[in-house]
């Protein structure tokens, strides 16, 4: 708009004193605006205040006028005039519903009363100023209709038959004349088909349809069938009860299954369950009469005297209404004697759940205690090998192939030669003894405590009791066996001349585990 007022100032200077002006006015034209609500909405045959204001007008701005119009197929037409001369002017259709709140050069506001569905449309609030020209803005006014809602049943009686396969209108939900239009929909567990229409009425209004379909059934008799309607924060319902009519289903009570000779006191009632009920009930046997001794009151039989033979039959009952007629039957049978009445159902299970419970929780402790036995043997077993002494500990496990596989040299063999074929018998019958290995002893052994521990063969009165002591596992164990060799240190010397260096070993000192010359064999 600046550019604008500088071309016009070029083109002759009798214009430079507007120029000036409207530079002067420019800062003042963009602080004036017309404030209005974008949007206003109201129900038919309410008010509505529609507001507009003049904000921020300059000293040297004079307001001459308020103007409300309503744009109508592109053009304008006046609704309410506020004049300072010539007062207040409301024009037709708006004469008697149109009134300005606080009419001044600032506020403009204006009330709509009784709202009518041709009020809807875009209005402009107008100021017209001097010299800066009109402002205005403007709003769109949505003029809303509430429905009428409402939910009808069929007229039509809803009967069911066998084999019908179509539907029929059962009932029907309209929301009729709502701007916007209502939403409709069902709440049942009918198992039907709901169709929708919508029509547009000439006032703007729309009218929604909706109707309900089924096949008549046995089910659905006094089930319920809601409508609701949804329109804008409010909700309608309405429901109803269906009354579908149809045949007897009929059914017989009465026998047991141990009618036995001679009984007394027996009947069969014929029931119906029928829409509207049976009035009429008739009583016969496909292939006979009845029994003599039979009373038939409406839909019961009684069975008079004892029961004898002649009573077992087929007996067909049939039950009519306005709607058709059903039958049942039932086959009664004479045993000679009562069958044997077993314990009630409900009684079996109680007893049979508690025995298996007794049987659960019987196992459940067989399990436990047995496991903590198992665990206490185990404890006490470990116990009892870790205070044995080292010659009652079990052997070692055995060393690997590698080192099962050394050989043994010569000076490793002592040769034993026995003048007595006997003693050499006697030598081969004796078990073979493990030599134990202690490698990690800490306490005393009662070999380590012995006198003659440390000392060589030679510092020892008894070289071969030295060397048995040294292999054996006990000295109890030794008892028992009949010495049968002749000791190392009775042996000629002169029978291995190129081993004249070897002596026997002794263990070294301070060792505290029992000490095992290698050199010693049986054979």
């Amino acid at each position: 708009m600046a550019s604008q007022l500088q071309t016009s100032c070029r083109a002759s200077w009798w214009t430079i004193g507007v120029c000036i002006l409207a530079a002067a006015l420019l800062p003042g034209l963009q602080a004036q605006t017309v404030l209005v609500n974008d949007t206003v909405s109201g129900f038919i045959g309410t008010d509505v205040v529609l507001h507009c204001s003049f904000t921020n007008p300059l000293p040297n701005v004079k307001i001459t006028q308020v103007t409300w119009q309503k744009a109508t197929n592109g053009t304008k037409q006046n609704v309410a005039i506020y004049n300072p001369a010539m007062g207040v002017s409301i024009l037709s259709p708006y004469k008697e519903r149109v009134t300005f709140r606080n009419p001044s050069f600032k506020d403009g506001t204006i009330q709509l009363s009784r709202l009518e569905l041709e009020d809807e449309g875009v209005y402009i609030c107008e100021f017209a100023t001097f010299p800066t020209g009109n402002r205005e803005s403007q709003l769109n006014l949505t003029v809303l209709a509430k429905p009428t809602n409402r939910m009808e049943g069929t007229k039509r009686p809803l009967i069911a038959k066998s084999g019908r396969t179509e539907k029929i209108l059962v009932a029907t939900c309209t929301s009729s004349n709502g701007k916007p239009p209502s939403t409709v929909t069902w709440d049942t567990k009918l198992k039907g088909e709901a169709e929708f229409q919508e029509i547009r009425n000439s006032n703007g209004t729309i009218t929604v349809i909706s109707r309900y379909r089924l096949v008549p059934s046995r089910e659905a008799h006094r089930q319920q069938l809601m409508c609701v309607v949804n329109y804008q924060l409010d909700r309608f319902t309405d429901s109803i009860t269906l009354n579908v009519q149809y045949e007897p289903e009929v059914t017989i009570e009465g026998f047991d299954g141990n009618w036995f000779l001679n009984r007394k006191d027996v009947k069969l009632i014929c029931k119906s369950d029928a829409n509207p009920p049976a009035h009429t009930y008739e009583w016969k046997l496909p292939n006979g009469t009845l029994p003599g001794s039979v009373e038939i009151q409406n839909n019961t039989i009684y069975f008079k005297g004892p029961v004898s033979y002649s009573v077992a039959g087929t007996y067909i009952c049939e039950a009519s209404n306005a709607i058709g007629t059903r039958s049942g039957l039932v086959e009664v049978n004479v045993t000679d004697k009562p069958l044997p009445q077993g314990a009630p159902g409900g009684i079996i299970g109680i007893v049979g759940g508690v025995i298996a419970a007794v049987l659960i929780i019987g196992v459940a402790v067989t399990v436990i205690i047995v496991y903590r036995r198992q665990q206490k043997n185990r404890t006490e077993t470990d116990n009892d090998l870790i205070d044995l002494p080292p010659s009652h500990k079990p052997a070692p496990p055995p060393k690997r192939k590698q080192e099962m596989k050394s050989h043994l040299t010569a000076e490793d063999i002592q040769v034993v030669h026995l003048d007595n074929m006997k003693h050499e018998e006697e030598i081969q019958k004796l078990p073979l003894q493990t030599p134990y290995y202690d490698m990690a002893a800490t306490e005393p052994t009662p070999y380590t405590d012995k006198l003659n521990f440390g000392k060589c063969h030679s510092e020892i009165s008894n070289a071969s009791d030295y060397l048995t002591r040294c292999y054996s596992h006990e000295d109890r164990y030794l008892e028992k066996i009949p010495h049968v060799y002749t000791p190392l240190s009775d042996l000629p010397q002169d029978l291995y001349p190129h081993h004249s260096d070897i002596s026997f070993c002794c263990p070294p000192p301070g060792s505290r585990a029992p000490y095992i010359c290698p050199k010693e064999q049986y054979v």
